[in-house]
């Protein structure tokens, strides 16, 4: 998985590069505010992708003594901060822009070059969107989209896809705002558009910032695997309640799982240490990303009656 995670993520950072030079120099020769939005757009992508890549690398690093878990959750903080950066940055210079040019419209000059850059950029790309696209159908299995992006753990897959859609997206409202601009004489189209641009980044970095929450904060792993653990301890004979199954996502392929239990009394410690062994194998066995297994011998919990109303 982060194989792939870093693939895309190194093809969107080359192709937002090229994409952001190319739409700065068309903004500069032309005056158009969508194309200096769609500059910054790609420009904010660029930097997003060099976090995103910083925060893989970060989360990679052995747990020491301060984090005896690891810096696994490195990548979400990063994610939550691209998030951030999309939404400050990047929708609030589009909205200013487009505000300003609406109120102070400016004639375009050589509008030509506009729709040069955007095609090339619809191109570049559009291929980057078809690669990010791909690698995401591939890991997200039998999940729909929305589904794997709601239960997914690695937010590097679907973040940059939800960028190029956003930029794919951008691109369509800036070549509308030009095109609209130059038929009727209305310079403060190209302004809209602008703003367009903006509220399109607005919704995404918002979207983008609610899925990372979770797993910032701490997400469960996903049903599946709490079912499975659930199902190979009530294969033991020994195991006479489960009482819970806690687990946390402490990175995209690092599951904390704590397990309450209550075993049979009559069993002697020295089985009962066997047992539990035998339990942490078993789990990490059937679920290679549960890194971590801790099992507390304690008395069946019964629920706590309702007082009457």
């Amino acid at each position: 998985m982060a194989g792939s995670s870093k693939k895309v993520i190194y093809a969107a950072l080359a192709g937002n590069t090229l994409i952001a030079i190319t739409k700065f120099v068309a903004a500069a020769i032309t005056g158009s505010s969508a194309m200096l939005s769609e500059g910054i757009h790609s420009l904010v992508d660029t930097g997003n992708q060099g976090l995103l890549l910083y925060g893989m690398r970060q989360a990679k690093k052995p747990a020491d003594k301060r984090f005896p878990f690891g810096h696994g959750k490195e990548i979400y903080f990063w994610s939550f901060v691209v998030a951030i950066l999309i939404f400050a940055v990047g929708a609030g210079v589009s909205l200013y822009e487009g505000i300003h040019h609406i109120l102070h419209p400016e004639p375009m000059r050589n509008p030509m070059i506009n729709y040069i850059v955007l095609g090339l950029a619809m191109l570049f790309e559009g291929a980057a969107w078809l690669f990010a696209l791909k690698e995401f159908t591939k890991t997200k299995g039998k999940w729909g989209y929305v589904e794997a992006v709601q239960r997914g753990k690695d937010p590097t897959m679907f973040m940059v896809l939800f960028e190029d859609s956003a930029a794919m997206l951008g691109l369509a409202v800036a070549f509308l705002g030009v095109l609209l601009s130059q038929t009727t004489g209305l310079a403060w189209f190209d302004g809209l558009a602008s703003v367009i641009i903006g509220l399109i980044l607005g919704g995404t970095a918002t979207w983008l910032a609610y899925e990372t929450k979770g797993l910032l904060i701490g997400e469960s792993a996903n049903e599946q695997v709490v079912e499975g653990i659930r199902r190979i301890l009530a294969d033991y004979p020994a195991v006479e309640h489960i009482n819970e199954v806690l687990t946390m996502h402490m990175g995209p392929d690092f599951i904390l799982a704590n397990l309450s239990i209550d075993f049979r009394d009559d069993l002697p410690a020295g089985e009962l240490e066997k047992l539990i062994a035998e339990l942490d194998t078993r789990i990490k066995q059937a679920f290679p990303e549960v890194k971590r297994v801790f099992v507390e011998a304690e008395a069946r919990r019964r629920p706590t009656a309702t007082p009457p109303a």
